[in-house]
């Protein structure tokens, strides 16, 4: 008898323990192979933009800085608006950012530091024509010309809300800009921030709905995996930590003029 109490104390403390060692798998191999591997499209002004072969911008300067203190390097890893989450689920990389939009749908697949940056959906078009696009309904009609880019939240309010405009789907977002500004387009559904840079840069360009933004308030949000309780607490620590050393304050001045 006293053997089989024994050994069901020794059986009982194995199950115990076990969540425990099972909840810092994903840390323990970021610490192990000194690696933290961050997902981007890298095609999103102000917050992740790939340039010359490097990465910049608020995200990437904020993960930096977290990764620093972590004591591991940053690997980016590339991917795409419309493989985002798929990528994010095959588990391709830890951290995915770049102007990532906390919704409902990522919120359900994924852990979210908390939001920054608040926006709403906002108009880019031709200075020429702010008399012309001035309420959503002057939007959605055909002979509005529409430039999307495929697979995020931009391109599901152009489709759920502009049915009834003229609507084309340009694989890479940081051209499209250029492509309104030079009239060969008329329309690009974006956020704030970044209808404001491109509108701040090229004085053709103009960011409409900004007072008066098209969707309700949201935020943007470094989207992590959650299998390893362990993992969401020190980056919840990480991210806090910048806040309190004043990195975050910084990093808006710089970025988010």
């Amino acid at each position: 008898m006293r053997n089989k109490l024994v050994l069901l104390a020794a059986v009982l403390c194995l199950v115990l323990a076990a969540p425990l060692a099972w909840a810092g798998e994903r840390l323990d191999k970021i610490m192990k192979d000194k690696v933290l591997r961050v997902g981007t499209p890298g095609d999103y002004r102000p917050f992740a933009m790939l340039e010359n072969g490097a990465y910049a911008g608020f995200d990437v300067d904020l993960i930096q800085m977290m990764a620093r203190d972590l004591g591991v390097e940053v690997q980016f890893v590339a991917t795409t608006w419309p493989k985002l989450m798929d990528d994010f689920k095959a588990d391709k990389y830890d951290v995915a950012l770049g102007g990532v939009t906390r919704s409902v749908a990522r919120v359900a697949q994924s852990e979210f530091l908390p939001g920054y940056a608040p926006f709403g959906k906002v108009a880019l078009i031709r200075a020429a024509d702010k008399g012309k696009f001035t309420t959503p309904e002057s939007l959605n009609q055909p002979e509005v010309r529409v430039i999307k880019n495929p697979g995020g939240t931009n391109e599901k309010y152009v489709l759920d809300n502009l049915t009834k405009a003229t609507v084309s789907t340009h694989e890479k977002n940081a051209e499209i800009p250029g492509l309104i500004a030079e009239g060969k387009g008329d329309v690009m559904i974006t956020e704030t921030y970044e209808a404001l840079l491109y509108a701040q840069k090229d004085p053709r360009l103009f960011a409409a709905f900004v007072d008066n933004p098209l969707t309700p308030a949201n935020t943007l949000g470094f989207m992590i995996q959650s299998d390893d309780p362990d993992f969401v607490r020190m980056m919840d620590f990480l991210w806090v930590t910048r806040e309190l050393r004043g990195e975050m304050t910084a990093n808006q001045a710089k970025w988010l003029k």
